[in-house]
């Protein structure tokens, strides 16, 4: 098998699949990202492929691999393109590949954001302030609810007066009732915090809501260390379950 072949010569592809965007600077990001994988884990080829909407598309790179792969997610939840689109797309291709798990909820994306808040100015130790979460919506509710630990989560180590979620793309808990609801249960100062890995349309969208609030905004992610870090584990992780299998 083409897995046995490349387990004995060592030679793996890490293809980091984001979801593809029309603003350029999300498929930049991606590309980032990728770079930062490349200096961190020398000799690793390192291929950034996308779902949708940029070039180039998962389908092609997987068409052009040298050799076996790990398809890496560039993808905070467990929605739709994870679970449905990629491993479709993977079948068609007929490659030979394992499919490593998205980032989810890992406690460095969620100290990452914590570090985004910070970066405004606010302190940990300010118990009026409340953080709303901005994130992407997803039509499962399983991964709805992954994605609102992250709020809980982001409290740790801190005295903020609370943190709550809202989806940007789903009709409840608007952007404007959750920053209503942190109010409520007595922060002065709320902020937003975008689960987002990148710039792009949705996160604009927070940020017009944001200006329009007088609400001040973190950054996303990013291309950030602590992102690529959260790649390779995952990328690990599978290639070790991979090698497990053929072991066995």
């Amino acid at each position: 098998m083409q897995r046995e072949a490349m387990r004995r010569s060592g030679a793996m592809t890490l293809v980091l699949t984001a979801h593809g965007s029309k603003d350029p600077r999300s498929a930049a990001n991606a590309r980032a990202v990728a770079g930062d994988l490349a200096r961190m884990r020398p000799g690793l080829d390192v291929r950034p492929a996308f779902c949708e909407l940029n070039t180039p598309s998962l389908a092609d790179v997987l068409r052009d691999l040298p050799g076996g792969a790990v398809v890496t997610p560039l993808l905070l939840a467990n929605a739709y393109h994870a679970r449905v689109d990629i491993p479709a797309q993977i079948a068609r291709s007929g490659a030979e590949v394992a499919l490593a798990r998205v980032l989810g909820e890992d406690p460095r994306l969620v100290s990452l954001l914590r570090q985004r808040v910070t970066d405004l100015g606010v302190s940990r130790h300010d118990d009026r302030v409340g953080v709303l979460v901005a994130a992407i919506g997803s039509s499962d509710p399983r991964a709805n609810a992954r994605t609102r630990q992250v709020a809980p989560q982001l409290l740790a180590r801190t005295s903020w007066a609370g943190a709550t979620t809202a989806f940007v793309t789903r009709p409840e808990p608007s952007l404007a009732e959750a920053a209503g609801r942190l109010r409520r249960q007595g922060a002065r100062r709320v902020v937003i915090a975008p689960w987002f890995l990148a710039p792009g349309l949705l996160p604009d969208r927070v940020r017009e809501f944001a200006d329009d609030a007088g609400i001040e905004l973190a950054e996303p992610l990013g291309a950030h260390r602590l992102v690529a870090e959260t790649v390779l584990d995952r990328f690990d992780q599978a290639l070790a379950s991979s090698a497990g299998r053929i072991a066995a």
